[in-house]
């Protein structure tokens, strides 16, 4: 995907400046639309996506003042530059006041003219990306899931990058997309951040990595959050809000969990992917939109087509390019690689210095099918280092223990573990705190069997259930043993 080229829409109703400012604009690299007057500006504006407006403030039986008014109101995130050939500081003050960034004195020097344009391109772009972050919930990955040396990874990897490079260059309107296969855990969020990653080294892009979890919100909230709303467009919705579409725009949008994206709401999304456009709830007119789009699913999504649960036409069009991850059972000499890492960096956060392996842990990597893959790796690995006294983790005190049934999800399929997340960006976090979390997850996994919860987590029944009763969980216990 090329560097999107900025968009201006020129307001002024004298023709020979209206023609001479388009074409400095676009001798500065820009692309420019003219409009005479509010109506046609108005109209240019509701069918295409401007990075910046530049309008006089004194049009023919006009006023630039009710542009900049109408275009804010509407929520307008792009620029505004007025031109005024009276230097009136009123009017300028007013103008500033409504919502323009800057403002320029006729008779205009275009070199003046290209460095506020730039300028104003350049802090709008800045504040936008600064919202977008303030908005998403990113929910990286660890970066631990990167790690490997092994053929299946680096073919991965490989094919990663080729793939990220090969949608560079599509077709106008149509939007780059790659989807992503894989179990629970293997690591589908580190490919779509490293394609993102390459695009942006390929092409000097700044747009911002946009990650939505299709699964994790209500199907009433997706087409609103993917697509934005009008003001009024439902009871909630008390101000215009742009949707994550659009906070993506120059950037890349991840639809994690896309298997799970409402059946009625999936023609919507294969016209954004096809032609770039889209509409928000409650609007009465398209917008465009320019971004990379990547979904990721650990669903048969041929088999979903089937039963009626996701649109064929959708399925073939984001599965264009297709990136299958490996399950970490099938790249066990990344697994002490990874465990290294994860303990080296989880030890420290928690104040216990260095940490190691023996022979038997390592050996005990190798030997675990890891249903929950480098995600089951993690929450392992920091239970081990929180409960183990020692500097040393064995194999028992990883809790891999034969015996122990995975918990399954309704349809019976292994469910992997729930990731237990600490924010150490806060106050200190207490490693008893650590130690309640870790003992509620283990309960959680076994249904509250204290013999098999003590197992999971490398410890003996007797002393688990101390725990349990130190840390005050014994009614928490009660109620999800059913007792």
């Amino acid at each position: 995907m090329n560097q999107r080229v900025t968009k201006i829409l020129v307001v002024e109703d004298e023709e020979p400046l209206r023609f001479s400012l388009r074409e400095g604009l676009e001798m500065f690299g820009h692309q420019a639309d003219a409009a005479a007057g509010l109506r046609e500006a108005f109209d240019r504006i509701a069918s295409n996506r401007y990075d910046l407006v530049l309008t006089d403030l004194n049009l023919i039986g006009e006023s630039g003042l009710d542009l900049i008014k109408k275009l804010r109101e509407d929520d307008y995130e792009g620029g505004i530059v007025v031109m005024t050939a009276f230097g009136s500081i009123d009017s300028a003050v007013e103008a500033m006041r409504l919502g323009a960034d800057e403002y320029l004195q006729k008779p205009l020097i275009l070199d003046e003219l290209s460095i506020v344009v730039g300028r104003t391109l350049e802090r709008r772009r800045s504040q936008q990306k600064l919202r977008a972050f303030e908005r998403i919930e990113t929910q990286r990955v660890e970066s631990d899931t990167a790690i490997g040396q092994s053929e299946a990874w680096l073919r991965t990897l490989e094919r990663t990058e080729r793939l990220a490079i090969a949608t560079l260059n599509t077709s106008d309107g149509e939007l780059p997309s790659i989807l992503i296969t894989g179990e629970t855990g293997a690591g589908k969020g580190v490919i779509a951040e490293r394609v993102h990653a390459v695009a942006q080294q390929s092409t000097g892009e700044i747009g911002p990595f946009v990650h939505i979890n299709c699964a994790a919100l209500p199907s009433n909230l997706i087409e609103s959050e993917l697509f934005g709303h009008e003001k009024g467009a439902f009871t909630d919705a008390r101000e215009q809000r742009e949707g994550l579409f659009e906070a993506a725009e120059g950037g890349t949008i991840f639809l994690d969990e896309i298997g799970e994206m409402p059946i009625d709401l999936q023609p919507k999304l294969l016209l954004v992917v096809e032609r770039g456009i889209f509409r928000r709830v409650g609007a009465s007119k398209d917008r465009r939109v320019r971004c990379r789009v990547i979904a990721a699913t650990n669903q048969d999504l041929v088999q979903r087509s089937k039963e009626g649960l996701f649109r064929s036409d959708l399925m073939y069009r984001l599965s264009t390019f297709t990136i299958d991850i490996p399950p970490l059972r099938e790249r066990p000499d990344d697994t002490p690689l990874i465990a290294a890492s994860v303990l080296d960096r989880f030890s420290a956060r928690i104040g216990r210095g260095t940490m190691k392996f023996t022979q038997d842990a390592i050996d005990a990597f190798g030997a675990h099918g890891w249903p929950g893959n480098v995600r089951e790796l993690i929450n392992v690995i920091q239970r081990a280092a929180v409960l183990t006294d020692s500097a040393v983790i064995d194999a028992e005190s990883l809790g891999l223990v034969d015996g122990v049934a995975p918990a399954r999800d309704g349809s019976g399929a292994v469910r992997a573990p729930e990731e237990i997340r600490f924010d150490f960006s806060g106050e200190p976090i207490k490693a008893d705190e650590i130690e309640r979390q870790l003992i509620i997850q283990a309960l959680n996994h076994t249904n509250g069997n204290i013999t098999k919860a003590a197992k999971l987590i490398g410890m003996n029944r007797t002393s688990f259930r101390y725990r349990i009763e130190r840390a005050g969980l014994d009614e928490y216990l009660k109620e999800i043993s059913g007792q």
